[in-house]
């Protein structure tokens, strides 16, 4: 039997990856709905695609990601990752689905001295942090089955993300100052989907909140410089480090993940110095839109 699944968000790099690896799988049957095809937070245009298509899953790629313009535009944050992430627990505890829901690092103040827990309280620090959080806590009130799975640092070769801005700027042989006063993970969309995948072919009954990332730890200084390892006509050099940056937002110090819980799912943890690798030569040898 294939799992019927409903993608949303799907012109954004994560989804863009779940289509790469995912789409032709004959295991699955999956319906890919980017924000012109479908609004999340209308209640009746994505419970007519229920109707016609019977899903057993939602993976919620749909979010508003910019951290910064979120400081500007708070309501539109708390619209697409608060509100339509109401809606769409709500549709999927009508229909019996479970909904698989992308969260972040950022629901925490990155005050800790150890790798965040599931069960570690939130206390987002940005706009963005707390509009994600409050989806996590809608979906929670809710009587749905879920996943959700939070993340950090995340890229890919599609859309906009550090590693692509990195990559163009050496490419560019411009200059770099990056921040070496933040410590997280970078994390492969390509990692997350396996994992994303890894729980429903489980078909795992122990729904809740997971953490996942790659393994290791960095910082976004540490981050540019691995980039940097892939090109051989460009000087490192230029790379320099500083300890703050001009930002709206505030932004936690500290935002590793710990990964037990999702290692009970998914044993496989490669590092992420060879996931950057890898997306970096990706991208090289075959540059992504």
């Amino acid at each position: 039997m294939k799992a019927k699944i409903l993608v949303t968000g799907a012109t954004g790099q994560l989804g863009q990856t779940i289509k790469e690896f995912y789409a032709s799988d004959s295991s699955y049957k999956i319906l890919f709905a980017s924000k012109a095809d479908l609004d999340i937070s209308d209640t009746a245009a994505v419970q007519n695609l229920f109707d016609q298509h019977q899903f057993e899953y939602c993976i919620n790629c749909a979010a508003y990601t910019n951290v910064e313009q979120s400081e500007d535009r708070p309501e539109l944050a708390f619209k697409v990752n608060a509100e339509a992430v109401k809606n769409l627990a709500g549709i999927c505890e009508k229909n019996n689905a479970v909904l698989i829901h992308v969260s972040t690092d950022y629901v925490f103040d990155g005050e800790n001295k150890a790798p965040y827990k599931e069960i570690d309280a939130p206390n987002p620090i940005n706009t963005y942090g707390k509009s994600k959080l409050q989806g996590e806590q809608f979906i929670q009130s809710s009587s749905t089955k879920y996943f959700i799975v939070r993340t950090s640092w995340l890229y890919s070769s599609y859309g906009h993300n550090f590693l692509k801005t990195i990559v163009n700027k050496i490419q560019n042989n411009e200059s770099l100052n990056i921040t070496a006063s933040q410590i997280g993970t970078p994390t492969s969309c390509s990692t997350l989907a396996q994992f994303i995948f890894k729980l429903i072919d489980s078909r795992t009954p122990n729904f809740g909140i997971y953490h996942f990332s790659d393994k290791g730890q960095t910082t976004w200084y540490h981050f540019a410089l691995q980039i940097c390892k892939s090109f051989n006509d460009y000087n490192c050099d230029s790379i320099q480090a500083i300890n703050s940056f001009k930002s709206k937002a505030l932004r936690p110090k500290y935002s590793i993940l710990d990964n037990s819980k999702r290692l009970r799912v998914l044993q496989e943890q490669p590092s992420w110095e060879e996931c950057v690798d890898k997306t970096v030569t990706q991208l090289i040898s075959a540059p992504q839109s």
